[in-house]
């Protein structure tokens, strides 16, 4: 068509061929893969370990199960495929990136699984070809049907009533139109940047006979993707009673039908959606950048502009238009991915906002630790308590609100000196961080590490540590080429003649609102052990201490990959000196292969070994000869399983440690990590007895790997009680 085949002139046909030329280099993929450095032989034992991409996608599809899950409620079922949608952006913006950078570099080193850069990405191409045809199966045979059921509906346009299409012809004019901005393609207009995650119209005019022009129209980010037919879709009445029917249609649907008035004097012929996904994972070039500031927003500047990655469209868009997007964006075919149906599954979390409370997870309500209880309404008890005692929080079937509480407190005790605290992701509006200000407006001493690489949350942690700034608060931005991943915070207080430290440490984020929705556990002590220990890492962390004996914290990268193997081998001589060996650990992933090939010793030595991994796990469970004493169950439920636990039987005198890090290289030898002992007897009950407890026996939420890497339901008889672990803490707190 002659719209592709348009040919610029002069000055514009020089700089398209500077265009194509970095097309070219961003392309690399297309040589042919005997031009590339060829790897070295797969080595011996690759067939042991599952491949960390097919493994991450593998967690998505346990997503997905919960989507497809009827004992859900539906809004909560949406909720859980637009969480897929999410997930699988960020899987193509960092993972896929990756690969295609490491394919780019001719990199010849493959991970333990023995798959070369090429081989993982055709490998996740069909894998997420299938789960996308699976999420929008899922979205269009099961919930939307259950939708309309509930009176929700999301409408095709050419379905609606004409008065309908009045309502949809009102908005557009009133709402849409204003922010709409077509861009033209010609011999004097380049193409358009596209930017990252958005969502567009490939639209093909023409004037009478004349020749077709090409333009893109992105769909307004600031418009919800479903538009309301009526006022109180999606939201209350005018008398504050609530609708039962909510109808919508579709924001791209409603751009379409109405383009002519775009376009005025034009025909359009015809418009088709794409949408596309770039590269995220900018490098931040430490040892070039004078302010590490200032490179972070660089970065988050530059990441519109990354490498497209993922470009989807419907399988009717015609192929000479398809060769165009693909052509002007710099992709490949095995770029572009075929979808029936919307094109970003994100969207449908705005659908959860419908007030249809009946339709969604009933609030959970936080309890208190008894341990807790003695604080009363005088939260500056707190300190007494935590004197006496150790407390253990387990979020978010205990309020957050303890942890806020905490800082406050220190925030206006005057006897408080000092408050030091790492910051990862705290999310706007954030009352930890109003209290550290409260804290140095009141003439405390306050330092904070404010993580500024925690990836997609560097803008937050750039604004919040302005404002700490600003306010006279030590800022620091952690080490130079470690990201700080621990969440600690240290209170320094004037007791008699001297001082005291009350430390809390957590296995999550100072996060009030992720808080309440993921499990983590945090923990609020006055040893004096591990308050020296809190000093020192802050000291490590902020000026030039190269302190590596510390007392009972275990940090990565100094000591805790190393302390860990130790106390798997103990586990090992437990055994074969008769006194048993049981390890249980609790993580979010397991990649590292040397703690992998450490398991698979202690399996082989006979040691009981239960792994809860919610994500990705590149160890196969039930191997004979290998890791037949290893089970591997991920639970995926209504809160995201987020905490790291590791418990070591330790031949009757257990020993258990609670942190940030997972078992992957990144987080022992990459990140500033801290593992913290739970040395209280009823602490350590708890978690082995309860948390272990439920969760090893949970027949609801509860997956088994197999040793192929799949994954399957956890077989319940049709005597056995359900065991839901999430749902069985939830009824506890209620019932304490």
């Amino acid at each position: 068509m002659d719209y592709i085949r348009q040919e610029p002139a002069g000055k514009e046909r020089r700089v398209a061929r500077k265009s194509a030329k970095r097309v070219v280099r961003r392309s690399a993929e297309l040589r042919p893969p005997e031009t590339f450095p060829q790897p070295v032989e797969a080595e011996a034992g690759a067939e042991r370990f599952v491949n960390r991409e097919l493994s991450l996608l593998a967690f998505q599809r346990r997503v997905l199960d919960q989507a497809r899950d009827s004992d859900n409620p539906l809004l909560e079922r949406i909720k859980f495929l637009a969480i897929v949608g999410s997930n699988l952006d960020e899987f193509f913006m960092v993972r896929v990136a990756g690969l295609k950078q490491q394919l780019d570099a001719g990199v010849v080193d493959t991970p333990p699984d023995g798959l070369t850069p090429a081989q993982q990405l055709a490998a996740v191409r069909t894998q997420a070809t299938a789960l996308l045809a699976d999420c929008q199966a899922c979205l269009r045979n099961e919930l939307t049907p259950a939708l309309e059921k509930e009176g929700i509906s999301v409408l095709e346009y050419r379905d609606l009533t004409e008065r309908q299409k009045e309502s949809a012809k009102r908005y557009f004019d009133e709402t849409i139109f204003p922010v709409l901005t077509p861009l033209a393609f010609d011999p004097g207009r380049p193409f358009p940047h596209i930017s990252n995650l958005s969502s567009n119209l490939a639209i093909i005019v023409r004037k009478s006979s004349e020749t077709e022009h090409f333009a893109r129209l992105k769909l307004p980010s600031t418009l919800p993707r479903f538009v309301p037919l009526k006022r109180s879709s999606g939201g209350m009445r005018k008398d504050g009673t609530v609708p039962h029917r909510h109808q919508f249609v579709r924001l791209d649907q409603v751009i379409e039908a109405h383009l002519p008035e775009l376009f005025p004097g034009m025909e359009v012929v015809r418009s088709h959606p794409f949408r596309i996904v770039r590269d995220a994972d900018n490098e931040i070039q430490e040892l070039e950048a004078s302010d590490l500031l200032e490179s972070i927003e660089h970065s988050v500047r530059e990441r519109r502009f990354g490498q497209v990655v993922m470009l989807a469209m419907r399988p009717d868009m015609p192929a000479e238009l398809r060769q165009l997007l693909v052509r002007n964006l710099g992709v490949t075919e095995n770029d572009v991915y075929e979808i029936e149906g919307p094109l970003g599954l994100s969207s449908l979390m705005s659908l959860c906002s419908i007030d249809r409370h009946d339709l969604k997870e009933k609030p959970a309500r936080p309890g208190t630790p008894v341990r807790l209880s003695d604080v009363g309404e005088d939260v500056s008890n707190l300190f007494d308590v935590i004197g006496k005692h150790d407390v253990l929080l387990h979020h978010p079937y205990d309020s957050f609100s303890s942890v806020v509480e905490f800082l406050q407190t220190a925030a206006r005790d005057p006897q408080v000196m000092a408050i030091k605290q790492t910051l990862y992701r705290v999310g706007p509006r954030s009352p930890v961080v109003r209290a550290l200000l409260e804290a140095r407006q009141r003439g405390k001493e306050v330092a904070v590490l404010v993580e500024l690489k925690a990836r997609f949350d560097e803008e937050s942690n750039i604004e919040w540590a302005r404002a700490l700034e600003r306010q006279g608060v030590h800022v620091i931005y952690g080490l130079l080429g470690l990201k700080t991943h621990s969440k600690i915070a240290l209170v320094v207080r004037r007791e008699g003649d001297g001082i005291r430290r009350y430390v809390h440490l957590s296995t999550g984020n100072y996060n009030a609102v992720t808080a309440q929705l993921y499990t983590d556990i945090g923990y609020f002590t006055c040893d004096p052990e591990i308050g020296a220990d809190a000093s020192d890492l802050f000291n490590y962390v902020t000026g030039y201490s190269t302190k590596e004996d510390y007392r009972k914290l275990l940090v990565a990268p100094i000591q805790l990959r190393e302390r860990l193997e130790q106390l798997i081998r103990r586990e090992i001589d437990h055994h074969r000196e008769g006194r048993g060996g049981r390890i249980v650990f609790k993580m979010n992933s397991l990649v590292d292969r040397k703690m992998i090939e450490l398991l698979y010793e202690a399996s082989s030595a006979g040691v009981e070994i239960e792994l809860l991994v919610r994500g990705i796990c590149c160890l196969r469970p039930g191997l004979p000869g290998i890791s037949e004493n290893i089970r591997v169950t991920s639970i995926v439920g209504r809160f995201l399983e987020h905490s790291r636990v590791y418990y070591f039987a330790n031949g009757g005198e257990a020993q258990v440690y609670l942190g940030s890090a997972d078992l992957m290289p990144r987080n022992l030898d990459h990140r500033v990590e801290v593992l913290f002992p739970v040395e209280d007897a009823e602490h350590v009950r708890y978690l082995h007895d309860t948390l272990f407890a439920l969760q090893l026996t949970d027949n609801v939420k509860a997956r088994r790997m197999q040793p192929d890497g799949s994954y399957v339901p956890v077989e319940r008889g049709s005597e056995d009680e359900a065991v839901s672990c999430q749902a069985k803490l939830l009824a506890a707190r209620a019932a304490d």
